[in-house]
């Protein structure tokens, strides 16, 4: 061994400053945008037909069903009578007092095909406030319904099969 040799040992470390913290700082802000950018697209991407329900629901609730039929899928071959059964005071679903929107998303399509419309679940209750699950009694007396509502008019009718 040489005189004035050092070894240097396994704990023993030349600290080594990054080739450029800029550019670890603009990958990571440059991810960070790009994950609230899909956040925010994930969670407002059917908002629109979300929308639509709730002007729906809410003229259900207010008992306004002339307005709620307009909403409705306009075709003449449903009629505001039939509507009624499902939808009016003694319908099929009544009474709704509150509602809740659970999801909302595309039904699954062979491919190279597209949904012409969304599917939107709802909870109906005939509680207001909308009950918590904690009020087991009440919360089990919930109705799920779920409603298609077509993209081109934001018309509502139940799902196609």
């Amino acid at each position: 061994m040489q005189a004035g040799t050092a070894f240097m040992g396994v704990l023993d470390s030349v600290i080594e400053e990054p080739k450029s913290k800029t550019r670890r700082y603009v990958i990571s802000a440059a991810a960070l945008v790009i994950l609230i950018a899909l956040g925010l697209w994930y969670s407002l991407r059917y908002s629109r037909e979300k929308h639509t329900v709730e002007r729906f629901m809410n003229a259900v609730l207010a008992g306004n069903t002339q307005q709620a039929y307009q909403i409705w899928h306009p075709h003449p071959s449903f009629t505001y009578q039939e509507f009624l059964g499902y939808w009016g005071p003694r319908g099929y679903y009544s009474p709704v007092k509150s509602y809740r929107i659970e999801k909302a998303e595309m039904p699954p399509v062979p491919s190279g095909q597209s949904a012409s419309g969304v599917t939107v679940t709802l909870e109906l209750s005939a509680y207001t406030p909308f009950p918590k699950p904690e009020e087991k009694i009440k919360f089990a007396q919930n109705r799920e319904v779920e409603l298609w509502v077509e993209r081109s008019d934001q018309s509502l009718s139940f799902p196609p099969p």
